[in-house]
């Protein structure tokens, strides 16, 4: 993922320092299962070490990766948005080490501080926009006569 979207580059210190107090360590083991499409988004997590895939489910086949992501970046995006329930899945592919946020929280500061919640928005809209525009050359790739030409 690009620099722009992980964390430590992608809120104002200030911002990043507020978010990081409401962090709590947590640990997966390969092959856990962070959430599930359509559970409730309860909680949204920053990966320390390790990867998980974002993957999503094809009736009849095994989940498809949409995404695979590592050191600083966010897993997680629908906690922020209504209803609160997952778009799609996630997996631990190795041992990982997070920072996981309660999503209620993070939101109730985001409603208080409209500077922070502002930064907030805008680097979850980096996020998405980053992973919808990987998706679309993934999907160039598969389908598209010639590729995405991207290679």
């Amino acid at each position: 993922m690009n620099s722009t979207t992980t964390l430590a580059s992608a809120l104002p210190a200030v911002h990043r320092e507020r978010l990081m107090a409401l962090a709590r360590e947590v640990s997966f083991d390969l092959g856990s299962r962070l959430f599930e499409e359509e559970r409730p988004a309860d909680r949204f997590w920053i990966i320390r070490t390790g990867t998980v895939d974002l993957d999503a489910r094809v009736p009849g086949r095994p989940p498809a990766v949409i995404e695979s992501l590592g050191h600083g970046e966010l897993v997680g995006c629908s906690w922020h948005f209504p209803p609160y329930t997952w778009q799609l899945g996630a997996e631990a592919v190795s041992p990982v080490r997070a920072w996981e946020f309660d999503a209620e929280a993070v939101r109730t500061l985001c409603e208080r501080d409209a500077e922070f919640g502002r930064a907030v928005a805008v680097w979850l809209g980096r996020v998405i926009a980053h992973r919808l525009q990987s998706a679309r050359v993934r999907l160039l790739d598969l389908y598209a006569p010639h590729g995405s030409g991207s290679r």
